[in-house]
């Protein structure tokens, strides 16, 4: 049993700034890579790697960061310029076992993911 707990959202002003963070427990088997996801569609906006490498979403690149503190087991996402295009419930998630050229952000690949945490932005 995994258990992954986001934090950090609130309503924020356009151009604005936010610090999600997600902290995952109750790992049994090796976590490969970890991402960041929005909306109904869990829209894959950034992934990492447990070597550091990153993928972004057209939509953000340039404005959020993805890191990860691998000895505790927490992801970060920083969110600057922050626009009410981002608006959207955050969700964050785990994979085990494959690995792949790049951080995969295609939401099936990953099989554990916390309960999601809002943000709200607005003009």
């Amino acid at each position: 049993q995994v258990q992954l707990v986001e934090s950090g959202g609130a309503s924020v002003q356009a151009g604005g700034s936010l610090r999600l963070s997600c902290t995952a427990s109750g790992v049994t088997g090796g976590v490969v890579y970890m991402g960041w996801f929005r909306g109904e569609g869990r829209e894959g906006i950034a992934a990492i790697g447990r070597d550091g490498a990153t993928d972004y979403a057209d939509s953000v690149r340039g404005r959020f960061t993805i890191s990860q503190d691998t000895a505790k087991n927490t992801l970060f996402l920083q969110m600057n310029s922050l626009k009410p295009d981002d608006t959207a419930m955050y969700y964050c998630a785990a994979s085990s076992g494959s690995h792949y050229w790049q951080p995969p952000r295609a939401p099936a690949v990953y099989k554990y993911w916390g309960q999601g945490t809002q943000v709200t932005v607005s003009s």
